[in-house]
C-alpha cells in the first residue's frame, strides 16, 4: 500500500461525528497495516524474545543510536529486543535501529506517540513477546530501569508497573512541568482511588497480552490512558523509582507547558469517564 494513498485519505473532508469516528478508526487501521507490511518486508516474520522494549520515535535520529547502544540484551534474565516505531517521518532512524540488530517499524504518517506505542504493542504480541517494557527515544530514560519496572511483573507480584521520577530522580529544572507531574498524580490518585506519584513516566512494564485487553484509543498522551485503564480494570498496580536524565540532543515534541497540560488533562478526564461508564 502506498503512503500517498494514506495521506490522501487523511485529507478528505470531515463527515458527521459518528461517521467521522468510524472513518478515523478505519484510517488508523490502514496506517497500521501499511506499517506492519513494511515491517515484514524489512524483518520477515521474526519470533521475538520474551521481552519487547517498545519505543516510539519522532525526529530522534540524533539520539536513537546511543539508545540502541545502551539497550540490554537481557532484562530480568530474559532475552530482550527493541521495537522502535518511527512515527511518520523517516529520518534515518530505522536504518540506525536495524544496524544495531533491533527492529524498526515505520508508520507512513505521523499520528502521535500513543498510536506509535499501540502499534508497537501489537507487533510485540503478534511476534511472540510475553512482556512489554517501554522506554524513550530521546535518551532521558536509564536502561537499567527497564529491569526495575519489569521485575514485579515477571515475579507475579504486579500486573502493571509504572516508573516514578518522584520516587527516583529527575534532571529536569522546569518548575512548571515538575509541578504538573505532582498535580496530575494527585488528580489521578483521587479519580482512581489508587496512589500514583508519576502519571507520564515513559518507563513502564506489563504483560504483552494485557495491552490487547485495555482500550487504547488516544493518538497522543497515551501514558495516562494506559495507566487509568489498567488501574480501573483491576490490574495490580505498583510503582518503582526510576531516573530521568537530561535530553542528549533535539527538543521535546510535547509543546508548551500550558497547551501540553490542557491536552493531557483532557485525556485524563476523557479516559476516566469512559472507564467509569464501562463499569456502571
Amino acid at each position: 500500500m502506498s503512503s500517498r494513498l494514506v495521506r490522501r485519505a487523511f485529507s478528505r473532508p470531515r463527515s458527521t461525528p459518528s461517521r467521522a469516528a468510524r472513518r478515523a478508526r478505519a484510517l488508523d487501521a490502514l496506517v497500521d497495516e501499511v506499517a506492519i507490511e513494511r515491517f515484514h518486508e524489512a524483518h520477515g516474520h521474526p519470533e521475538l524474545p520474551p521481552v519487547a522494549v517498545v519505543i516510539a520515535s519522532y525526529k530522534e535520529r540524533d539520539s536513537i543510536s546511543r539508545v540502541m547502544q545502551q539497550m540490554p540484551k537481557q532484562i530480568c534474565e530474559l532475552e530482550a529486543a527493541a521495537i522502535v516505531v518511527v512515527d511518520g517521518e523517516e529520518d534515518g532512524t530505522a536504518e540506525i535501529v536495524r544496524a544495531a540488530g533491533q527492529y524498526a517499524c515505520v508508520a507512513p504518517v505521523n499520528r502521535g506517540q500513543g498510536a506509535a506505542l499501540r502499534l508497537g504493542y501489537r507487533l510485540a504480541r503478534e511476534h511472540g513477546a510475553r512482556y512489554v517494557v517501554t522506554g524513550d527515544a530521546d535518551g532521558q530514560t536509564d536502561p537499567a530501569d527497564l529491569a526495575v519496572v519489569l521485575g514485579p511483573v515477571v515475579d507475579g507480584s504486579a500486573d502493571f508497573v509504572n516508573g516514578s521520577r518522584r520516587l527516583g530522580t529527575t534532571a529536569s529544572n522546569d518548575a512548571v512541568r515538575n509541578l504538573g507531574v505532582v498535580v496530575y498524580a494527585q488528580v489521578i490518585s483521587l479519580l482512581t482511588g489508587t496512589k500514583v506519584t508519576d502519571t507520564a513516566n515513559p518507563v513502564r512494564a506489563l504483560r504483552a497480552e494485557t495491552t490487547a485487553q485495555l482500550t487504547l484509543d488516544e493518538p497522543q498522551y497515551q501514558a495516562s490512558e494506559l495507566l487509568i485503564g489498567a488501574i480501573m480494570s483491576g490490574a495490580r498496580y505498583a510503582e518503582r523509582p526510576v531516573r530521568m536524565h537530561e535530553r542528549t540532543s533535539g527538543s521535546s515534541k510535547k509543546g508548551g507547558n500550558l497547551l501540553y497540560g490542557l491536552r493531557y488533562g483532557r485525556v485524563v478526564l476523557r479516559t476516566w469517564l469512559r472507564e467509569r461508564a464501562a463499569r456502571h
